[in-house]
């Protein structure tokens, strides 16, 4: 049986990261043990949703019923993680509200490391699963493929799992799941022994390079990123991080007619690099080079809000003209756009089904022109089959996501299966899933 302890609160919810949005919950949960959460479940009746990091730029955690913060469950300790090796991959479990540079500074401890980050280490592995969050590099998969199992406990308060190898009562294919299946308990992660990274920076890459030699600059190192304004004659920053090894070359001063940076960068303009991870080709730690922006810091500028649409790979150049074409009208808005690369991942509801290129956009905190631009910005890129991230700014509708996701169908089945009294259902869900 459950414990009981009834940590709900009629404490409202807050904002998310960016502030853009305020959450409509009044009622709020901090369970802190699977007991605990299957105990808030049972006493609240109700629309119920699940919160993370609050890294999500649109409603898709809103809900005007309970909403649970999954902050104070289970919390990582310092202490040796046990390492499974049981003829399966090398992994570990912990708890999926675990951000990843926490888990990351504890593998270090253990001369272990994750294989890839996203750009902020502060998500949490939850909400980066559920969303299909991606990190960089043309043979690093989105961050789900690191999963190798993830459990979860649905409205009903059942602990379901889902494995890789199919010995699960959960189809692995249903891990992005939109928040529409349950809260994420614990997850086992592929780790691998440690290793480092250096960031190489260049500036003024010019768009001509971009467009002949895609392939080859996006192959260049482990993780590459294009930082730019869609100014017609160069991207302004171009970061590289490659692996290092002893057969690692050099990087010369020149690369592609850009010129290597002299100094540390930050991607947005005229701001302090002292909150990004160290560069200038300097090796350190995996997790302190592969996501940009330091476990210690507050992370970019906060104050920002960000769309992503995510092609498949031999669009990439089409979508580069387009936006060039287009940069004039949407400029005034932004921060800085970046460009990274990323393998195929087959879950139902994957932005990436196949190897994919992101397009990611860091507005200025301007919602309502942002949102009126947004129509035309997907319009241009509709014809390259565009997929918005989840969790980031888009207008898409039903009608015009339900073509690209062929398993929708299948992840509603389930979601009814796991959710029958559509208690995780919101604004969101009927307006993007029609659910």
């Amino acid at each position: 049986m459950a414990e009981h302890n009834d940590s709900s609160m009629p404490f409202p919810a807050g904002t998310n990261w960016a502030g853009n949005l305020t959450y409509s919950a009044l009622m709020m949960a901090e369970p802190r043990s699977t007991g605990e959460l299957q105990a808030a479940l049972s006493v609240t009746s109700g629309p119920v949703k699940f919160l993370g990091s609050r890294h999500c730029f649109n409603d898709i955690a809103d809900t005007v019923g309970t909403m649970i913060s999954m902050s104070r469950f289970e919390p990582l300790g310092t202490d040796p993680l046990n390492v499974i090796s049981d003829g399966g991959p090398t992994r570990v479990r912990v708890p999926a509200s675990t951000p990843y540079g926490q888990l990351a500074q504890v593998l270090a401890a253990q001369d272990l490391a994750l294989a890839n980050f996203a750009s902020l280490p502060h998500i949490t592995i939850a909400g980066a699963i559920a969303t299909g969050t991606h990190g960089s590099g043309d043979d690093n998969p989105p961050l789900i493929d690191a999963i190798w199992a993830f459990e979860l406990v649905t409205p009903l308060g059942d602990a379901r799992r889902a494995v890789r190898d199919g010995s699960g009562d959960l189809p692995f294919e249903s891990g992005v799941h939109l928040g529409l299946l349950g809260a994420l308990t614990f997850v086992e992660i592929e780790v691998q022994p440690a290793f480092e990274v250096r960031q190489d920076l260049y500036q003024d890459l010019p768009w001509h390079a971009v467009l002949d030699n895609f392939a080859a600059i996006t192959g260049a190192a482990y993780s590459v990123s294009i930082f730019s304004h869609w100014n017609r004659d160069t991207a302004e920053q171009l970061w590289l991080k490659s692996r290092v090894s002893p057969g690692l070359m050099e990087l010369g001063d020149e690369f592609y007619g850009a010129h290597r940076a002299a100094r540390k960068l930050h991607p947005l303009p005229d701001t302090d690099p002292i909150h990004c991870t160290d560069q200038l080709g300097v090796p350190g730690p995996s997790y302190d080079r592969l996501p940009h922006f330091k476990m210690g810091f507050t992370p970019s500028k906060g104050e920002e809000l960000q769309s992503e649409y995510l092609v498949p790979r031999e669009h990439a150049p089409n979508v580069v003209e387009t936006l060039l074409e287009l940069g004039d009208q949407f400029r005034h808005l932004l921060f800085v756009s970046e460009i990274r690369t990323m393998q195929g991942e087959s879950s139902w509801l994957s932005p990436t089904p196949r190897d994919s290129v992101g397009f990611h956009f860091t507005w200025r905190p301007l919602q309502p022109e942002v949102v009126e631009f947004l129509p035309t910005l997907e319009q241009a890129l509709a014809p390259y089959d565009a997929r918005p991230h989840w969790g980031k700014l888009h207008t898409l509708s039903v009608a015009q996501i339900a073509p690209l996701y062929p398993n929708l169908g299948n992840f509603l089945d389930l979601a009814r299966e796991c959710d029958p009294e559509g208690r995780l259902r919101n604004e969101y869900s009927m307006r993007v899933l029609g659910y």
